[in-house]
């Protein structure tokens, strides 16, 4: 019979999940600035399918999340303490609606918000995984305390 999964996650794998998407994001910025419009929405809607599969399946669930867990996690010592799951999977839920919007405007004819969107993501994805600041995480903890998301 196996254990039951911890109440908290491993810091370092939200972390990690945002330095594949900053990549992932700093590409598409590339590719919108650079004229391949076509490429730069196509990846722009796989990442805003991710930031929704991390927002309404979880953290622990999202694809980069079980890359972690199953090859770098094993291969890192114990951290010294859990994260609370719920500001990243809020985190992830605010990557999605900044990508959805880029998406969407792209399809509607407006190719230029596809890297704008792009880049505004990078720059959340670069802070979270080169400096542990999670903007997403900062604007959870802040709708909480303002009691528009219930504490529990």
């Amino acid at each position: 019979m196996s254990q039951p999964e911890p109440a908290g996650i491993d810091p370092r794998g939200p972390r990690f999940t945002a330095g594949i998407t900053a990549v992932l994001l700093l590409v598409v910025a590339v590719l919108g600035f650079g004229g391949a419009d076509l490429a730069a929405w196509l990846l722009l809607a796989a990442l805003a399918a991710l930031f929704a599969w991390g927002a309404f399946a979880g953290v622990r669930r999202h694809p980069f999340g079980l890359l972690f867990k199953r090859f770098v996690r094993p291969r890192l010592s114990t951290p010294d303490e859990l994260e609370d799951p719920r500001p990243p999977t809020f985190a992830q839920g605010v990557g999605f609606a900044v990508t959805v919007v880029g998406v969407l405007l792209g399809a509607i004819g407006l190719p230029l918000a596809v890297p704008i969107a792009a880049s505004l993501a990078f720059v959340a994805a670069f802070l979270n995984a080169v400096f542990g600041y999670c903007l997403g995480c900062q604007l959870y903890l802040l709708l909480v305390r303002a009691r528009v998301i219930p504490r529990t």
